[in-house]
C-alpha cells in the first residue's frame, strides 16, 4: 500500500491516516498459534478456558476449526487438554485443573507472567500491592489470585482515596498491561500523594505493544475528524485506543468489529478517517475497514509509524518442535 502526498495547491481530499504499529502483539500471536498448534497436534476437541484473546472474530475462527471455549475448567471433562487464555490464570486455577486430571497448555501472555513473578515476589517480601487495573478483567484476577491477602484493585484515579495501607514504606504498584499510560500515570499520581513513599514496580508493566499502539494513535489523532479502531468491545487495549484517540485530538472515535458494523452517517463531513487495530486484531479485519472506506471515496491512504516492532515469543514447552537426539 502506498502511501500518497497531497499538494498544497489541492483541495481537502478524503483520505485515511493508517497507524502502525496495530493489530496483533508478540503475546496475541503466540496464543492463538497455540490453540492452532494444539488442534494440529491433538485435534479436536481442544479446550480453551475463557476467550484466549479478547477478539469475536478470532474466537469464532478457532470455534470453527474445534476449540471449545468454556468459562471455567470444571465444564471440562476430566483427563481432557484444556489452554489457559493469553490474560493468564490464578493458583486456584492451575489447582483445580490438577484436581480433575486435566492436560493443561498455558498460553499466557510472558509480559502478564512477569507481573505474576512480581505480585508473588512481592508478596513474600510482605509489601502491601496496589493493583491499578479493571475490576472483573480476566487478567486482573489471575493476578490478584497470585497473593490475595496482599493486593488491593485501584480501578482509577477516583478509587485511590480507597486504599488502605499497613506500613506507608512497603507499598507497591503493579499494573494491568493493557491500560490507558496516561490513565494510569495519573492514578499513580494520586497514589504518590497519598502515599508519598510508593515504590514503582521494577520495570514497566503496560505492555509495549499497547503503548506503541496508544503512541501511534496520539499521533494521529489531532489530524483526524474521526477514529476507527478495529477491536471487540472486551478487549481493554482497543477500548482505550477509542479514548487516546478523542483525548488527542480526534473529533469522533469509534470501535468495530467488522467493517460492516460502520454507520456511514459517521463520515459525512469527514475529510480524515484514522484507522488502528487493538491488539488482538488480525489484519484482514483492518482490510475490510479500508476496502469499505475506499469504496466511498478514501483511496488515500497514509501510514503514520511511530514505532517498529520485532519482539516474539516462543511457543509454550508442550507445543515446540522437539529436538532429534543423535
Amino acid at each position: 500500500m502506498a502511501d500518497t502526498e497531497q499538494s498544497p495547491t489541492q483541495a481537502p481530499t478524503k483520505r485515511v491516516l493508517l497507524a502502525s504499529p496495530r493489530g496483533y502483539c508478540a503475546g496475541v500471536d503466540r496464543a492463538v498459534e497455540t490453540v492452532e498448534r494444539a488442534l494440529d497436534k491433538h485435534g479436536a476437541p481442544v479446550y480453551v478456558r475463557k476467550e484466549i484473546v479478547h477478539n469475536r472474530h478470532v474466537v469464532d475462527t478457532l470455534a470453527e476449526r474445534g476449540a471449545i471455549f468454556v468459562s471455567e475448567t470444571d465444564e471440562v471433562p476430566e483427563g481432557a487438554l484444556v489452554v489457559f487464555s493469553a490474560h493468564g490464570v490464578s493458583p486456584e486455577v492451575h489447582k483445580t485443573a490438577a484436581e480433575r486430571n486435566l492436560r493443561t497448555i498455558d498460553a499466557t501472555c510472558p509480559l502478564v507472567t512477569k507481573v505474576h513473578q512480581e505480585a508473588k515476589r512481592f508478596a513474600r517480601d510482605d509489601y502491601d500491592i496496589v493493583l491499578i487495573g479493571h475490576e472483573g478483567h480476566e487478567e486482573v484476577e489471575g493476578t490478584a489470585g497470585e497473593a490475595p491477602e496482599h493486593i488491593q484493585l485501584v480501578d482509577g484515579p477516583e478509587a485511590v482515596e480507597n486504599v488502605q495501607v499497613r506500613d506507608e514504606s512497603k507499598v507497591i504498584w503493579l499494573s494491568q498491561t493493557t491500560l490507558s499510560v496516561d490513565e494510569t500515570m495519573e492514578t499513580v499520581h494520586r497514589l504518590r500523594e497519598k502515599l508519598p513513599l510508593l515504590n514503582d514496580p521494577p520495570s514497566d508493566d503496560i505492555c509495549y505493544a499497547t503503548q506503541n499502539r496508544q503512541g501511534a494513535v496520539k499521533a494521529m489523532a489531532p489530524d483526524c475528524d474521526l477514529v476507527i479502531v478495529v477491536g471487540s468491545q472486551n478487549s481493554s487495549n482497543s477500548v482505550r485506543l477509542v479514548e487516546v484517540a478523542i483525548q488527542n485530538g480526534a473529533k469522533a472515535g469509534h470501535l468495530v468489529d467488522y467493517a460492516k458494523e460502520i454507520d456511514l452517517a459517521w463520515l459525512d463531513g469527514v475529510d480524515t478517517v484514522g484507522v488502528t487495530s487493538g491488539a488482538s486484531v488480525p489484519e484482514i479485519l483492518v482490510q475490510g475497514v479500508l476496502d469499505l472506506l475506499a469504496e466511498h471515496g478514501y483511496h488515500d491512504v497514509q501510514t503514520v509509524t511511530t514505532a517498529e516492532e520485532t519482539l516474539t515469543f516462543a511457543l509454550p514447552r508442550e507445543l515446540r518442535p522437539a529436538r532429534n537426539s543423535s
